[in-house]
């Protein structure tokens, strides 16, 4: 029986975000480098960046999955908030190389932005649901 629901939702869509993440790539960015002249070298270290970015996705997925469904929800607290600052980071990280690049702009941030927001809030809030005493 699901115990979180915020946890259950967040590793849907983190399962999906590594999936279009992975397919995306496959289907267009990854693409433009086979007909780069790019050096041999940051053409892999781009692709094995890239897959890391959508296996880690996977695996918070998969976490959070099963985060959603464990009895005792503050165990999995310190979980919850790991995946917080990390994606906090990830946000900042993009926000900050998109912003500085000559050709980025703050139109670039709105999707990686509302992706990253929306988890956030559903994890936080999740972080607030208490665990429910069984009626004796």
């Amino acid at each position: 029986m699901v115990k979180n629901y915020f946890y259950l939702v967040v590793g849907v869509l983190c399962i999906l975000f590594a999936v279009t993440h992975t397919l995306n790539g496959v289907a267009t960015s990854l693409q433009i480098l086979d007909s780069s002249v790019i050096e041999n070298n940051t053409k892999v270290a781009f692709t094995y960046m890239w897959h890391i970015i959508g296996i880690e996705n996977l695996v918070f997925g998969i976490a959070l999955l099963i985060m959603a469904f464990l009895k005792n929800l503050s165990k999995v607290k310190f979980a919850a908030w790991l995946i917080i600052a990390i994606l906090a980071m990830r946000w900042i990280v993009i926000s900050f190389f998109t912003l500085s690049s000559k050709s980025g702009n703050v139109m670039q941030l709105i999707p990686d932005t509302a992706a990253i927001f929306v988890v956030i809030v559903l994890l936080l809030l999740g972080t607030k649901v208490k665990d429910r005493i069984p009626n004796e």
